[in-house]
């Protein structure tokens, strides 16, 4: 049964990555509905958290690996207006996984589950220079999207992080704070 997301880093359900957010002022246009740019930062926000919770931390990956996820493609369709003080959630789905690049479904909803944005998007695994780059092989996933269970040692306690933790546990570092939440870091192999 998952827990309540928490606004740091969401929670992942089955294949589905939630995180929850509320509407501020600042992210209201002048009429007093969330501008259109804001819902990109809510989706980009989604897509750091559940990026994190699949073991790409962006500094770490950057720090050892000289890689980037850098947005290829977004295709937003806006629906409906979220409001002032609305509670919502950004679902994030992988959709795709290919050697240098995903592709994501996100969906920001109101807390009652009215869709209001959709989006697609496909993130490019850059190089420094910046050029497309492979996916390190240890740190490929399979291709099952989003997660499967993984354990973290002597804990008793479940994580939802994907499939290539477990196996490849020498290059991630794995925590679990509550049975469907999880933080997995990229930790090698060093460049």
């Amino acid at each position: 049964m998952p827990t309540s997301p928490t606004p740091e880093q969401g929670v992942i359900d089955g294949r589905v990555h939630r995180l929850p957010l509320r509407v501020y002022y600042e992210d209201t246009d002048a009429g007093g509905i969330v501008y259109h740019a804001a819902y990109l930062r809510f989706a980009e926000r989604a897509r750091t958290e559940v990026l994190r919770c699949l073991g790409f931390d962006h500094g770490t990956l950057r720090e050892r690996s000289g890689l980037i996820f850098a947005v290829r493609r977004c295709l937003a369709d806006f629906l409906a207006p979220a409001r002032l003080d609305d509670r919502l959630v950004v679902e994030t789905r992988l959709q795709r996984l290919g050697r240098a690049s995903l592709d994501l479904e996100q969906r920001v909803t109101a807390e009652e589950g009215r869709l209001l944005v959709r989006l697609e998007v496909r993130l490019a695994l850059l190089s420094e220079t910046p050029r497309p780059a492979r996916l390190p092989v240890a740190a490929q996933p399979a291709a099952t999207p989003l997660p499967v269970s993984a354990s973290r040692p002597g804990s008793g306690e479940t994580c939802q992080c994907s499939p290539y933790l477990s196996r490849n546990s020498r290059y991630f570092s794995t925590t679990a704070s509550r049975p469907t939440s999880c933080s997995a870091q990229y930790i090698g192999p060093p460049r």
